[in-house]
């Protein structure tokens, strides 16, 4: 399908999923909420790839375990269409990634920033005025990486993106259906690298299609994302951005200001509580269990947030 032709199915999809939902955390939205403050139910939105539904039970789990009343919406769609829906009050909380977020909420103007905390003071002040308020950003980072096979790695002696100048155009290139319009996607490696690949095979987010298609030949380079686990356990080379392409992306609750105002600091401090404890080499172990192990990111959230002490364990469940 043309791309405005998958938003549009993708926006339509989203809204039959809100008006269906009912809660994912295990908490009934009836019951009591923080301090005479009830009524509104925290939805919590994820993207469409594994990594972003884990991060939504995480933050969504969370706050239910702390009285809030939350329903938890996994798997809606591309940034266009989720982020979108917390700009409209649909969604109320995302979590987000600082860079693309800063890219797409300011609508291309701001460029990427490597530095984190730069880029978090960016995305707060880009959000600002369009009824959004970013919480503190975990330590944890995913970015997008360029990755090969190892066999066209040695056979084209390629370490870095800039080493695929020479060999782009006889390479087709595999990712999500949106990177041609993605400023580190597609565009921006034409911009820093001068690249220009023989093709573009639109497949999904960091998927099994993607991962298929490279190992299979079908593409001769992907977009992955740097905590994938996929990426050490199949042997794959991930290039070195060496012309620093990608920005900062730590990950970044983003909800909406007038939810704050209703809910009061606490829920901003349950959330911070949840960031400080999210290292990138802990999301990569959790990214293992539900991309490898095939474990269910609702019970590897829980656990994680139990063995962290971020909520109760509950008499002898294990972890």
């Amino acid at each position: 399908m043309r791309a405005a032709a998958i938003l549009r199915a993708a926006c339509l999809g989203l809204a039959a999923t809100l008006a269906a939902c009912t809660s994912a955390a295990g908490y009934d939205p009836s019951a009591a909420a923080p301090a005479g403050r009830g009524g509104l139910v925290l939805s919590v939105g994820s993207f469409n790839f594994p990594e972003s539904v884990l991060l939504a039970e995480i933050y969504g789990q969370a706050l239910a375990a702390a009285q809030f009343p939350v329903r938890i919406l996994p798997d809606l769609g591309p940034r266009e269409v989720v982020d979108t829906a917390l700009l409209d009050g649909r969604l109320q909380l995302v979590p987000e990634y600082a860079g693309s977020a800063l890219e797409f909420f300011s609508l291309g103007r701001l460029p990427g920033i490597p530095d984190p905390r730069a880029a978090s003071r960016a995305l707060a002040a880009a959000v600002a005025g369009r009824g959004l308020t970013p919480a503190r950003p975990a330590p944890a980072q995913d970015a997008n990486a360029i990755v090969v096979s190892a066999a066209t790695a040695a056979r084209y002696r390629l370490r870095s993106i800039a080493d695929l100048a020479a060999v782009a155009p006889r390479l087709t290139f595999g990712g999500p259906p949106e990177c041609p319009g993605r400023a580190y996607c597609l565009p921006g490696l034409k911009r820093v690298y001068g690249l220009r690949f023989k093709a573009f095979i639109p497949l999904d987010a960091g998927g099994p299609l993607t991962l298929q298609a490279l190992e299979a030949g079908y593409i001769g380079a992907a977009l992955l994302f740097t905590t994938d686990p996929s990426i050490p356990a199949r042997h794959l080379v991930a290039l070195a951005d060496d012309r620093g392409l990608q920005p900062a992306e730590n990950i970044t609750p983003l909800l909406r200001t007038a939810v704050i105002a209703r809910y009061g600091p606490r829920l901003l401090a349950v959330l911070n509580r949840v960031s400080a404890r999210l290292s990138t080499s802990a999301l990569r172990a959790l990214d293992a269990r539900v991309e490898l192990a095939g474990q269910d990111p609702r019970l590897v959230a829980r656990s994680w947030l139990r063995a962290s002490g971020l909520i109760p364990a509950l008499a002898g469940e294990a972890q």
